[in-house]
């Protein structure tokens, strides 16, 4: 196989549970994100259930303070409840010909599922998926994945 891993530490998911399921309830959040000076990275929105909703995103640990006051004033004015969690891993492993070949996302899966991976968000494209894992996986999902995919 011809991927390649990258890593990213220092990475807080925040996950913003009983959101209305409205698109433009995550745009408008996002919108206040960025005006805070805040790179999102990873973005995953869950299937509607009824009119509510989850989404989660990814940011730096370093812009956790920032983001902070966005989390606070939903958990005191809408029955948002946010969830955040920091110190986390983010694996990529990318693959130009992935799009062309079946098999690759089963061989990323079944390594981290061989070490009990903890997986706390996917996202994936046509050359690259993605996982947010916790520090205590990332040294076993990282080193099983290097090896499955040599």
């Amino acid at each position: 196989m011809s991927a390649t891993i990258s890593t990213l530490s220092d990475i807080t998911l925040i996950t913003l549970e009983g959101c209305p399921a409205d698109i433009s309830y995550l745009a408008s959040s996002l919108d206040t994100i960025a005006n805070l000076d805040v790179n999102i990275d990873m973005i995953s929105m869950a299937p509607a259930h009824g009119d509510l909703t989850a989404f989660s995103l990814t940011i730096s640990d370093d812009d956790l303070g920032k983001v902070l006051t966005f989390t606070k004033k939903l958990r005191e004015t809408t029955s948002v409840r946010p969830i955040v969690s920091s110190g986390n891993y983010k694996i990529s492993v990318y693959d130009p010909c992935m799009k062309n070949t079946p098999g690759i996302a089963a061989a990323v899966f079944a390594a981290v599922a061989r070490v009990n991976t903890d997986i706390r968000l996917i996202s994936t494209s046509d050359v690259e998926i993605s996982i947010l894992v916790t520090a205590a996986d990332y040294d076993s999902a990282l080193s099983e994945l290097e090896a499955a995919l040599k």
